[in-house]
C-alpha cells in the first residue's frame, strides 16, 4: 500500500457515449482483457483480496457511459495507468475519448469529491498533463502531449466547479 499523492483521470479511447459493458461483461472486464493483452499484471496478494476476477486492470476505477462506477484495483495498490506516476496514484478511466455522458460527469464529480476528501493533498490531473515539458517553460501545452487522454482539460473542469463544458458532453448510444 502506498501514500496517495496523485489522482489521474483517463479515457478509454473508445467511441463516445457507447458502453463497453454488455450482458456478459462489465467495462472493467473488457479493460482487464485489453490490459492483459498489453502485458499488465496485478500482484497476487491484491488480486486475492480485491477484485479477484480482474487480474490485469491498471485502473482503480472505471466509469461507464451509464454512470456506473466500477472498481478495478484497490486504493493503495500500485496502478498501471500512467508510466512513471503509478506509485501513490489513483487511476480513474472514463469510457469514451473526448465527450462523456451527463451520467459519467455526475459520477466523476461524486468520485472526485470523495477521493479529494480522503486524500486532500493529492494533485488531480489528466493523463495528458503528465507529458514531458519539452520546452522547459513549466507548463504542459497541447503541442507537448504524448496522449490526449482524457480528452478534456481537468484543471478547466475543476475551475468550472466540476461542471463540464457543453462540448465535453454527449448522449449515451445503444
Amino acid at each position: 500500500m502506498s501514500y496517495i499523492n496523485r489522482i489521474v483521470i483517463h479515457c478509454a479511447a473508445t467511441a463516445n457515449g457507447r458502453r463497453l459493458a454488455n450482458a456478459r461483461e462489465t467495462a472493467t472486464a473488457v479493460i482487464d482483457r485489453w490490459h492483459k493483452d498489453r502485458g499488465f499484471r496485478r500482484s497476487t496478494p491484491f488480486v486475492n483480496e480485491f477484485s479477484p476476477g480482474l487480474r490485469h486492470i491498471g485502473y482503480h476505477f472505471v466509469i461507464d457511459t451509464n454512470g456506473t462506477v466500477e472498481k478495478g484495483r484497490a486504493i493503495g495498490e500500485t496502478g498501471a495507468h500512467a508510466k512513471g506516476y503509478n506509485t501513490g496514484s489513483i487511476g480513474i478511466c472514463l469510457v469514451g475519448t473526448d465527450k462523456f455522458t451527463q451520467a459519467q460527469w455526475e459520477a466523476l464529480a461524486l468520485l472526485y469529491a470523495d477521493l479529494v476528501e480522503k486524500y486532500p493533498r493529492a494533485v488531480v490531473c489528466g493523463h495528458r498533463d503528465l507529458s514531458p515539458d519539452l520546452n522547459g517553460d513549466g507548463k504542459i501545452t497541447s503541442n507537448e502531449w504524448t496522449k490526449i487522454c482524457p480528452g478534456f482539460d481537468v484543471a478547466g473542469w475543476q475551475a468550472l466547479l466540476l461542471s463540464p463544458r457543453s462540448e465535453w458532453v454527449c448522449e449515451e448510444k445503444p
